[in-house]
Order: C-alpha cells, then sequence, then structure tokens
C-alpha cells in the first residue's frame, strides 16, 4: 500500500463532555496530547476531515470540541468513532523505529524462509509489542529486534524473525 495515502488510527472518541459539544479523547500517541497536533483528523468511516476548535487535558483524559457540534446530543453521534490522520502527517521514525501502523499487513518468515503468516494487528503487553500473525493459525510472536526480528523491510513488505514455526 502507498504510504502516501495510507491512514493511521490515533485514537478514538470515547464519551461525550459536558453539554456543550465537547467530545472525550481516548489517545494512542505519546504523550497523550501530541494528538491535537496531527490535524485534520479523519473520522468516521468515511473518513470525513475535521479541524477540531479545541482540545485539551482534562483530569487524567483528553476532551475535544469539533465544528458543527454544539451540544451533547449533536455530539454523542461521534461516540465509538476512530480518529485517524493520514500517515504523512506523521515525523518520519528514527532508525530501527516502526509505527505499528507500517507493520500491519507485512508478512513475516522466519530466517529459514518459512512463511508464518501477516501481521494482522500489533499489541502492547506491558513488556513489549507483540506481533498478531495471521497465517495458517494465529501466532504470537515479541516484536524484539535482535532477539527475535532479525530484518524489517518496509520496502519488500517483509519481517523476518527467528522463530520456531511450532510455537
Amino acid at each position: 500500500m502507498n504510504s502516501a495515502h495510507k491512514q493511521v488510527a490515533l485514537g478514538y472518541i470515547s464519551a461525550v463532555h459536558g453539554i456543550k459539544g465537547w467530545v472525550k479523547v481516548h489517545s494512542w500517541t505519546s504523550p497523550m496530547e501530541a494528538i491535537f497536533k496531527y490535524q485534520p483528523w479523519l473520522l468516521g468511516e468515511d473518513r470525513m476531515p475535521v479541524k477540531i476548535i479545541d482540545g485539551r487535558k482534562q483530569g487524567k483524559g483528553l476532551a475535544a470540541l469539533l465544528p458543527g457540534y454544539d451540544d451533547r446530543d449533536q455530539a454523542i453521534t461521534l461516540v465509538g468513532q476512530q480518529i485517524f490522520v493520514g500517515r504523512d502527517q506523521l515525523p518520519p521514525t528514527e532508525e530501527g523505529k516502526y509505527y505499528w501502523s507500517d507493520l500491519e499487513g507485512l508478512e513475516v518468515r522466519t530466517t529459514d524462509g518459512e512463511v508464518l503468516g501477516q501481521v494482522v494487528r500489533m499489541m502492547e503487553t506491558g513488556a513489549n509489542d507483540v506481533m498478531v500473525l495471521r497465517g495458517d493459525r494465529e501466532r504470537l510472536v515479541p516484536f524484539i529486534q535482535g532477539q527475535y526480528v532479525k530484518r524489517v523491510d518496509l520496502e519488500a513488505g517483509l519481517i523476518v524473525v527467528d522463530w520456531d514455526p511450532d510455537f
């Protein structure tokens, strides 16, 4: 997939906040308020571009005000919608660092060339990130570079791992 047209989910709208159209935002960015830097947001199934009016830290979470949503009844229609941005809006990664969205869809093979499957999603476990692979069956492979992940080739769409296919 051409990365120029690729979209990345940065979070979602989790609830309404108050009565004036504000919504609570669950962000996957680090730090969480970085989600406000990437504009416009692409919302809903049709990925409608929306430039937020205001965004702020609210207690332990975030709140945002979007144009055209002036009260709670209008804002409730946004709840559950994922917040996407264009991949090209994100800063380049450092050498050896990857956005999860760039890894999703890549083929994973063992160092012996055996295909284990495709990365269908990434998971955070606390200890390390884990690739969820779908092939002949589902596999969970820790994304630990050097130890298990031997090579990531975004151009070739390939990740090479040192991993026992029976595991």
